[in-house]
């Protein structure tokens, strides 16, 4: 497939030039295909408070399913994602969290998951199905991460989880079900080096 970079930029540049991207805080996406060519803008509902809180987390009512290709790819295809962050809103959830087949911890429904023991970083290894976002990548490139499975019993063994995407960042977490974490210092940490490092400020 042939992609004219030079047509993607033009589209780009006339969103940019819109009005009702000059205020606020926006998100813009570029979604690519053999056919279409969208670039489209959407509220960055992200908030400093979110930051201040940390999220709450919980446990998706869907597996991922670590078997399949498609697990591992960025695809148009987010409808268990949505129907879950769309069912547990209502339970005052920000982020499901997914377990594989196997009952382990794999990604959130947007996001990658960390966590940490004594100074420590771990993470479910790929293998337990998510997509290996920017935001993984940076932190393995940054970072030493343990990979470790990851399962629903061992997670009050640990002082702290976050969360990552390329338009979140680095989000500290307060609760993942009903465990409250002990601290959220790590993350908070984190966090403020990314921001030193890309100049992202809220």
């Amino acid at each position: 497939m042939h992609i004219d970079f030079g047509e993607i930029r033009e589209n780009v540049q006339e969103v940019l030039k819109k009005p009702e991207i000059q205020t606020g805080r926006k998100a813009l996406k570029i979604t690519v295909s053999k056919e279409n060519r969208l670039v489209s803008v959407r509220e960055n509902t992200y908030t400093e408070q979110d930051y201040e809180q940390g999220f709450i987390t919980g446990y998706a009512n869907v597996r991922r399913n670590e078997t399949s290709p498609l697990t591992y790819h960025k695809t148009l295809n987010y409808g268990d994602c949505i129907l879950e962050k769309r069912r547990v809103k209502a339970e005052g959830i920000q982020e499901p969290v997914f377990l594989n087949t196997r009952g382990e911890l794999s990604e959130g429904a947007t996001t990658n998951v960390f966590f940490v023991k004594e100074g420590e970083i771990f993470a479910p290894p790929l293998s337990c199905g998510m997509l290996p976002g920017i935001l993984r990548q940076y932190m393995y490139e940054r970072y030493d991460i343990q990979e470790e499975i990851i399962l629903p019993e061992m997670v009050h063994s640990f002082d702290e989880m976050f969360v990552t995407n390329s338009l979140l960042g680095i989000m500290p977490v307060r609760s993942l079900e009903d465990f409250v974490f002990p601290g959220m210092e790590m993350g908070r940490k984190l966090l403020e080096e990314y921001r030193q490092h890309t100049g992202m400020r809220y």
